[in-house]
């Protein structure tokens, strides 16, 4: 069994009764076991690192100058800080989500532990690169479809591509390539730049498939999915002519043009398209036009529109109005609801994402090449 270790800094302000209850939860989620371990001072936090090698570590490393030093020194730890801060390059860091950012850099560490993907960069900023898994057995032989993937968390940069770690390794299982995305979020880097390194991400497919030996990928079988923000990416990608066979929105954001007048997520459309939907002769301006789904159908690829019942009201009505607005122009989409809330799309033990990932790999089976844009 994993036996995964959670080293606390001192000087840290978290209860740590509810620390251990936060990580014990997840390691029986997990299936692995676990140990939390509250440093003294940062000569013990030190000595615990160094006693480290080889399985999933989680450090916190709370406010101590010296435990900080050593992030991104010490190899193969994920680093997890409670609160927004400078977010450390090159290094696995999960930052600014609270204590419930213990959770996701538990299933970072796990993830990484068990599965090693190939990373691939597309462009110069430290932010452009995606994580390519493979199934274990892939060989040259069978090409693969693939499926990228684009992660979600209200366009901001707390969120980052771990969000995907699970759905990755078990599409791999499944026996599909997948491509993990990740990219510069609109807070820090603009909203041009988002929309930008998602297409080029998807663009450099053919690169990274030609770096390869010992197997090949099928680009001509590719779907893209995102989840929540991600999925309004991932449709504007598809929208903008990106040749994919099939998209899918898990729990998405839909209709910006609503999203930003509902106050969604605490303003997070107009805080990332970089103003309000104002309407000038009756249609949005330019920005919403361009990225919201349902201003741009019909998108001309094949669609499957996923939405959990237990999931925020308004996501449910978008995800409902898209695919009706998108049948009624001619798009071939499939609606698909059921139980599970937000996260549930994107948990392989949830029905709902075992059915999504069943349909996924049924279509790429059959999909023909996209049509030249």
């Amino acid at each position: 069994m994993t036996d995964v270790r959670v080293i606390v800094g001192p000087g840290l302000a978290a209860d740590w009764a509810l620390l251990g209850e936060v990580a014990e939860r997840e390691f029986s989620a997990l299936g692995v076991s676990g140990a939390l371990r509250h440093a003294r001072d940062a000569g013990e936090a030190r000595a615990l690192l160094a006693g480290t090698a080889g399985g999933p570590v989680v450090a916190i490393p709370g406010p101590s100058p010296e435990l900080r030093e050593l992030m991104g020194t010490a190899d193969g730890v994920v680093w997890c800080d409670f609160s927004r801060v400078r977010q450390l390059e090159g290094t696995a860091h999960i930052q600014g989500r609270g204590i419930d950012g213990l959770v996701w850099a538990i299933r970072h560490a796990v993830h990484r532990h068990r599965h090693r993907p190939r990373r691939f960069t597309y462009g110069t900023h430290p932010e452009q690169w995606g994580d390519l898994y493979l199934p274990a057995m892939a060989t040259a032989d069978l090409p693969l479809p693939v499926v990228a993937l684009v992660h979600g968390g209200y366009w901001r940069s707390v969120w980052a591509a771990d969000l995907m770690d699970a759905l990755c390794a078990d599409l791999a299982a499944r026996g599909l390539a997948a491509w993990n995305l990740e990219y510069r979020r609109p807070d820090l880097h603009g909203w041009e730049a988002t929309t930008a390194d998602v297409a080029a991400g998807l663009d450099a497919l053919p690169t990274v498939a030609a770096g390869l030996t010992g197997t090949r990928l099928d680009l001509d079988r590719v779907a893209v999915v995102g989840h929540s923000a991600g999925a309004q990416l991932a449709l504007r990608a598809a929208a903008d002519n990106a040749k994919v066979a099939l998209a899918v929105s898990l729990a998405g954001v839909l209709d910006l043009v609503e999203g930003d007048r509902r106050h969604l997520s605490s303003g997070a459309v107009a805080a990332a398209l970089g103003g309000h939907a104002r309407f000038d002769s009756g249609s949005p301006q330019a920005t919403y036009a361009a990225s919201s789904p349902l201003l741009r159908l019909p998108l001309g690829v094949p669609q499957l529109i996923v939405q959990g019942s237990g999931d925020d009201l308004d996501l449910i009505d978008f995800s409902r109005r898209y695919a009706r607005a998108a049948e009624a122009v001619g798009d071939e989409v499939t609606y698909m609801e059921m139980s599970g809330d937000h996260f549930a799309v994107i948990s392989p033990r949830a029905p709902i994402w075992r059915t999504t990932a069943l349909a996924i790999a049924e279509r790429l089976v059959r999909a023909t090449p996209p049509k030249p844009a």
